[in-house]
């Protein structure tokens, strides 16, 4: 198979739906530019937002992009846990709302288990595959820094939280970690890079690698 080709490069910004994995949305793109295509961090099915999407000669820019900050609207069911932290997951309990939710052990530097079907590798075997067929796995925990993390909103049994956290923080954990599960999940920055100036995936266009590195 001969080498993706290098250009067109630059950096895209994809406003992901929900539904489609991230790296069908790299592989639609890909289809258009036959370039090279990666991405600087993925979201899951359930959520939606802001993707960046890495063409040709950009693709080298992951390791200074996946790094950057990111920031979150999440709505989180507080009545029920689920196997994932998502509604994707089959129900592990139920129980009351709490009528007040503990913000504060969860700003700052935090540890969390990661989530059973997350990509972290068990025993050099993605966790998602193991959780997939039924293998319960102890799972490790990851230090984060959760920067800001506010009630926007609450409604019967869901909160609506915005949080801007470091790269590398699950949000279904901090959702685990207050009694419930993600409900929806959106991305709204990565970095200075903001999902009101992102497009559809079938409606993108690249941002030049000088662009993008001059924001940083």
């Amino acid at each position: 198979m001969p080498p993706r080709a290098l250009e067109p490069s630059g950096v895209a910004l994809v406003d992901k739906p929900v539904g489609p994995s991230s790296f069908s949305i790299v592989a639609q793109i890909r289809r258009v530019t036959g370039a090279k295509t990666g991405h600087a961090g993925t979201l899951d099915p359930f959520a939606s937002g802001l993707l960046l999407i890495l063409s040709g000669r950009s693709t080298k820019l992951a390791p200074t992009l996946v790094g950057l900050d990111k920031r979150y609207l999440t709505e989180i069911a507080l009545s029920a846990t689920t196997t994932t932290g998502d509604p994707e997951g089959e129900i592990v309990e139920r129980h009351s709302v709490p009528e007040e939710l503990d913000l504060d052990s969860l700003r700052g530097e935090i540890e969390l288990p990661v989530p059973a079907a997350s990509a972290v590798k068990i025993g050099g075997e993605r966790a998602y595959r193991l959780h997939r067929r039924g293998i319960a796995v102890e799972m490790p925990l990851r230090r984060s820094l959760v920067h800001a993390l506010e009630l926007v909103g609450r409604d019967g049994d869901c909160a609506t939280l915005d949080l801007r956290v470091s790269s590398g923080t699950y949000v279904r954990s901090i959702a685990q970690a207050l009694g419930g599960h993600c409900r929806t999940l959106r991305r709204l920055e990565v970095g200075p890079f903001s999902v009101d100036e992102a497009a559809a995936p079938e409606a993108f266009t690249l941002l030049s690698e000088a662009e993008a590195l001059a924001r940083l």
